[in-house]
């Protein structure tokens, strides 16, 4: 083993052996030394009231900002901006990797793109194939015949699958589609810098106003060539039809991505994101033996501008998909594999501390701050919701009669206890903004749906713990010792997406 793959190695053991260590740590001082482990299980409640008063404080602002900002005419602004701007010369190039999916989720994505507020003529559209897959040739020509008139152009391309290098990953698919969305491009003539390119997932249903609210921000920024365009995600897609389960597990990640927009020393892309053309091939495309290509390509362009380098939020949703199966069961299993896949992203702290080692121009003071953010995130991610579940009733449980007859063990239930009171506060605020991010209620779907909507809030403590420690620790378990994921398609539905 040679020095870089040493360090590799030891990057990838730091985030599961810090969760891990602190967990195994609760549960030794629970048994061992009760009172000290009800003090910081005590301290970590009062820092978690603090925290989640903070972020809903957040969430509202987020979520105020989202609703003035999506109504606008953001089309008529890109059209009173000056000339020189090049709003009449810029186009935007969108692509959507495909694994397996049909008609039934693509004609959707099309048909919100042929909606768009936005000159078609200046649309590229890239509908990127899996080789592999046996039917993509013919979904793919059903498409061209339905949609290829709507946009400037319509191209599908076909990933070989095995190629030297590659993982079977979104990124290697996306990064396949560019390069030919590139060679078209060349012979268009058009300079890489007029060209905006957004990457959906395959079921992303975007705003009528997203390309205008996009080209606004990307013509009158400062740095436009340095900076990622990150929209809102909703799961509206099919929020109705959906489990409760599912459905409150995908309002929450929605929720998460509006706090994480006004924290923008933090803010990441995240799924679908937009960014110049320009910089995605300076910075040599999406990884493409990597599972986080949504994450990773930001770090990318961090790395290649020497940390100046941003995420710009767009108060504009782009609407996906709910993931669920046929039963509870199924849908439990099918929601933490996507939230480990989710977490995966843990594999984003080896590459870029790496490329911190690499890049000397960037300051020790922005090196240290952002490895800690990210190493802080993910292992919270995974700790926070066994410590407020599990291990905070542990002291209680196995302390003994003389813990139990201690003031300390008097008050930590009282205080877990009004920390769950904080917990239901904040979640009435959660409902109530729940409810305004929901499209309405298709005919057919029982009024007793709206009731559900609300009482299945009830389940907030056993699902986070579900969809959000645990895999999270599987995660960061499995990048530990070296046993690496794959890249998993989650079933939406009876749809593979």
């Amino acid at each position: 083993m040679n020095k870089r793959t040493f360090l590799k190695r030891i990057l990838e053991i730091i985030p599961g052996a810090l969760s891990w260590s602190i967990i195994i740590l609760l549960v030794f001082l629970s048994i061992k030394h009760p009172v000290a482990s009800a003090i910081v299980i005590i301290t970590f409640d009062f820092y978690w009231i603090i925290r989640t008063v903070y972020l809903t404080t957040l969430l509202v602002m987020a979520h105020n900002r989202l609703f003035r900002l999506r109504r606008e005419d953001w089309l008529k602004r890109c059209l009173a901006l000056p000339e020189d701007k090049g709003f009449s010369k810029l186009y935007q190039l969108v692509i959507f990797p495909i694994y397996n999916e049909g008609l039934e989720v693509l004609r959707p994505s099309l048909s919100a793109l042929s909606a768009s507020h936005y000159p078609k003529d200046k649309i590229i559209v890239v509908m990127a194939f899996e080789e592999r897959n046996s039917h993509a040739h013919n979904i793919a020509l059903v498409l061209e015949n339905e949609f290829s008139a709507n946009f400037g152009a319509h191209l599908s391309t076909f990933h070989p699958d095995g190629l030297a290098g590659e993982a079977r990953t979104k990124g290697a698919n996306a990064t396949w589609s560019a390069k030919a969305a590139k060679t078209f491009i060349d012979s268009r003539g058009i300079p890489y810098e007029q060209v905006v390119v957004s990457c959906f997932d395959a079921d992303t249903c975007v705003e009528p106003e997203y390309f205008g609210c996009l080209s606004y921000h990307f013509l009158t920024s400062d740095k436009p060539h340095q900076a990622s365009y990150q929209p809102m995600p909703v799961y509206n897609n099919n929020i109705w039809q959906a489990p409760s389960f599912a459905r409150l597990v995908e309002i929450s990640s929605s929720f998460c991505q509006l706090i994480e927009s006004m924290r923008l020393e933090k803010f990441v892309t995240f799924s679908s994101h937009s960014m110049s053309f320009k910089t995605l091939v300076e910075v040599d495309y999406w990884p493409t033996n990597m599972i986080s290509d949504d994450s990773v390509i930001y770090w990318k362009g961090y790395l290649h501008y020497n940390g100046d380098y941003r995420v710009v939020p767009l108060y504009v949703t782009v609407s996906m998909d709910v993931a669920y199966s046929s039963n509870i069961w199924k849908t439990i299993v099918v929601q933490y594999k996507q939230k480990r896949r989710w977490a995966w992203g843990v594999e984003n702290f080896p590459f870029v501390v790496d490329g911190f080692i690499k890049n000397k121009n960037i300051s020790l003071f922005n090196k240290l701050r952002r490895s800690f953010h990210l190493l802080e995130s993910h292992v919270t991610w995974a700790i926070w919701a066994v410590i407020l579940v599990v291990i905070g009733y542990l002291p209680m449980l196995v302390g003994g009669a003389f813990f139990s007859q201690m003031a300390i063990a008097y008050n930590l239930p009282k205080v877990t206890g009004l920390l769950f009171k904080f917990t239901f506060l904040t979640s009435l605020i959660w409902i109530f903004l729940s409810w305004t991010i929901l499209p309405p209620r298709p005919k057919g779907v029982s009024v007793f749906k709206n009731v559900l909507l609300v009482l299945e809030w009830i389940f907030v403590p056993f699902i986070i713990l579900i969809v959000s420690s645990l895999p999270a620790i599987d995660a960061q378990s499995r990048l530990m010792f070296a046993k690496y994921m794959e890249f998993n398609p989650t079933l939406k539905g009876d749809k593979v997406l």
